[in-house]
């Protein structure tokens, strides 16, 4: 990877959040605990920089579509899969974009992805490619430690917040296990981790995703105040806001942090018909 960054004069970008992943090992360990199957799976990749994970992918009889959002990298990948796996380069797809601008047209139909996301956008790639993807049914993505704990984490726990209720619509998410830094070129400041999703219904509502949403983001915004505090902003006419609260059983004394993806969705849904 150093020789092929060496001989295309690419120098990771702090402002594209450019981590590659050198280490052999740890793209094989990705791949396995990604647990596509074994008939083979279309595979979102976003970032795929130099190609470590992408080969790693191609090697286990996935097709893959890359996003890469580097013009020098998404031109370079090809090639580099002709040289290394020639004989797989008919299963790679690159599409030179920036993952949030992109949709079924671009993207295609992937089943699963699997991915090292860049950092500093992890979390909003993330959710809208599960918006905008059908498909996506499953995947495993590395992103900063950090991150990992706030998307996977459980209402009451103290990382729970707008990224792990949101990503709780689309998937059942869950922590996959840390990732060292020296598999890093350069390596990061902080931990890596891995978190896996699997597609799920979202909870019945009446309720849009987006208005949803906008009840995540009301009661997270005052995390020390009450739900029915934090909720005022949301909805100013505190009568209303009583019976919506009444309509769905929730104390109105508990905090935002201690309501799950099915709460949110009922104050949605219940502010629709009351």
């Amino acid at each position: 990877m150093r020789s092929l960054a060496a001989a295309l004069g690419v120098r990771p970008t702090k402002q594209r959040g450019q981590n590659f992943v050198i280490d052999p090992n740890t793209v094989r360990r990705i791949v396995r605990a990604a647990e596509l199957s074994d008939a083979g799976e279309t595979v979102l990749e976003i970032g795929p920089g130099l190609g470590s994970l992408t080969l790693a992918l191609l090697a286990d009889g996935h097709r893959v579509t890359a996003v890469e959002i580097d013009p020098l990298l998404a031109r370079a990948l090809p090639s580099t899969v002709a040289t290394y796996a020639p004989e797989q380069a008919s299963r790679l797809t690159v599409v030179e974009a920036d993952a949030m601008d992109t949709g079924p047209r671009e993207i295609g139909s992937p089943t699963a992805c699997v991915a090292n996301l860049p950092y500093n956008v992890a979390v909003p790639v993330l959710l809208h490619l599960l918006e905008v993807s059908d498909s996506l049914r499953h995947g495993l993505v590395m992103v900063q430690s950090e991150v990992a704990d706030r998307l996977a984490a459980p209402p009451g726990s103290r990382t729970y917040g707008v990224p792990s209720a949101k990503a709780a619509w689309y998937a059942d998410v869950r922590r996959a296990g840390p990732i060292g830094r020296n598999v890093f070129w350069p390596a990061p400041n902080v931990d890596s981790g891995l978190v896996a999703f699997e597609r799920r219904d979202p909870p019945a509502t009446e309720a849009s995703r987006e208005e949803v949403f906008a009840v995540i983001e009301a009661a997270f915004s005052q995390r020390r105040k009450t739900i029915r505090s934090a909720l005022a902003r949301w909805m100013p006419d505190r009568a209303r806001l009583d019976e919506v609260l009444s309509a769905t059983g929730i104390d109105p004394r508990l905090r935002g942090e201690m309501l799950g993806i099915t709460e949110f969705a009922a104050l949605a849904g219940a502010a629709r018909t009351v």
